[in-house]
C-alpha cells in the first residue's frame, strides 16, 4: 500500500523526488502520512480537499482487499 500511495502522490506533483510515504503498521490497521514539498502541498490537497479525499477513497479500497484499515494523513 505504501507504493500504491507513493505512485499516486509522483503523478499529482511537480517535485516527485519531494515525495515521501512513511508507513505505521498496526494489528488491523495502516497508517501511512504522506509527505511532499511545500509547493505541492496544494495539488495534493486539491479544491476543497477533493483530490485527497479521491486518494483515500483509492487507499481504503486497497486496503479493503487485505481486510485492514488504512489512514492517509497528509503531513509537512
Amino acid at each position: 500500500m505504501k507504493e500504491l500511495l507513493a505512485v499516486i502522490a509522483k503523478a499529482l506533483v511537480d517535485e516527485p523526488d519531494g515525495v515521501s510515504v512513511n508507513q505505521i503498521d498496526g494489528e488491523q490497521s495502516v497508517v501511512l502520512e504522506l509527505k511532499v514539498a511545500d509547493s505541492d502541498m496544494g495539488k495534493v490537497i486539491g479544491k476543497q480537499g477533493r483530490i485527497a479525499k479521491s486518494i483515500r477513497t483509492v487507499m481504503k479500497a486497497a486496503a479493503n482487499r487485505e481486510n485492514k484499515h488504512v489512514v492517509v494523513e497528509i503531513v509537512q
